[in-house]
């Protein structure tokens, strides 16, 4: 009777706890292209993991700790890692991305490639793995850059200050600037055997198909008087606009897929997603609405708020989707 007591218990507890996690969660570390952003005061930066839920279903929860001018080192030296160690259970997952800073000369968040670089992946892949849950390695998105003499002792975080000018031009195709920093990831991912997703391809081919113009709109330029929360303009080729978060989310949640299945039964792609907190391609969801083609069938996303029912002009089909605690009146 006592074994069979407790068997019933062992049951009950293991039912209790598939019954109240009914999600994984999707940690994700890095610097600033991925950062959640404050956008109290109407700023238009985005990170892509910022956007990144709204093309999840509710069985994947994003959980974002990238922060702003981190490296893999000073991720880690300020504690950051511990935090999120702290928190992963069995059958999440931890997305990885860094490079941008830690190719910097500032002895705070300095690695090197082929040494520091890797060894702090590695860290990061153990730990993950230690904890039951799947790390997938990336490599640093692309900046967007025109022109053959680049210079890394320019602070990324720095651009933010950045007034408008025009840029020195000198090719039409994208160069690089990471060099030795984007080999790690995918070697440190074949050497451990984790996923592994080459962010700087796909981020790369999006900018080149955008063409030297376009793909401005990927990132923050932005003339003087042209956007509000920033008057005197800017000029940023690094951190993303929300247009540009959304493309490269898009493509790298399905990348992500098909690197693990498991995840990839989660991922839904919508016309539009309407999010308060910044986590969409539109604030309001009469915008959206009113961005809608005629007669198109649309699927529209609201990711999260409390909004009054909204006016639908005549001839305009459109499906809505509520997630979380999105509630429309």
């Amino acid at each position: 009777m006592r074994v069979k007591s407790v068997l019933l218990l062992l049951f009950a507890v293991l039912c209790f706890t598939a019954s109240t996690r009914r999600h994984v969660t999707l940690f994700m570390i890095g610097d600033s292209t991925m950062a959640d952003k404050n956008i109290n005061h109407g700023s238009p930066e985005r990170g892509w993991g910022m956007v990144l839920q709204g093309f999840f279903d509710e069985g994947v929860v994003v959980d974002n700790h990238a922060q702003n001018g981190r490296s893999s080192k000073s991720f880690i030296d300020e504690g950051r890692w511990q935090k999120v160690l702290d928190k992963l259970q069995p059958g999440d997952y931890v997305v990885i991305q860094f490079g941008h800073n830690d190719e910097k000369a500032n002895p705070d968040r300095h690695t090197n490639p082929g040494s520091t670089f890797d060894d702090n992946l590695r860290r990061f892949v153990r730990e993950t793995k230690a904890k039951g849950a799947t790390p997938i390695l990336m490599n640093a998105v692309v900046r967007r850059n025109f022109y053959a003499q680049n210079d890394n002792s320019v602070d990324d975080e720095s651009l933010r200050d950045k007034a408008y000018s025009d840029e020195n031009i000198n090719s039409d195709t994208l160069i690089d600037t990471h060099g030795a920093y984007l080999a790690p990831p995918r070697y440190v991912a074949s050497e451990m055997n984790v996923p592994f997703v080459d962010a700087n391809k796909i981020s790369h081919d999006i900018e080149q198909s955008h063409g030297v113009l376009g793909s401005r709109k990927l990132h923050l330029w932005f003339k003087p008087g042209e956007h509000p929360a920033i008057p005197k303009g800017r000029r940023d080729n690094t951190h993303y606009s929300a247009y540009g978060a959304h493309l490269i989310a898009g493509a790298l949640v399905d990348a992500i897929g098909e690197q693990v299945p498991k995840l990839k039964k989660h991922i839904c792609h919508f016309d539009y997603i309407v999010s308060k907190r910044g986590r969409g391609n539109y604030m309001t969801l009469q915008e959206a609405i009113n961005s809608a083609p005629q007669g198109k069938k649309t699927k529209i996303l609201i990711l999260d708020g409390k909004w009054q029912k909204p006016s639908i002009p005549k001839g305009k089909k459109i499906k809505f989707v509520k997630r979380f605690d999105a509630i429309v009146e």
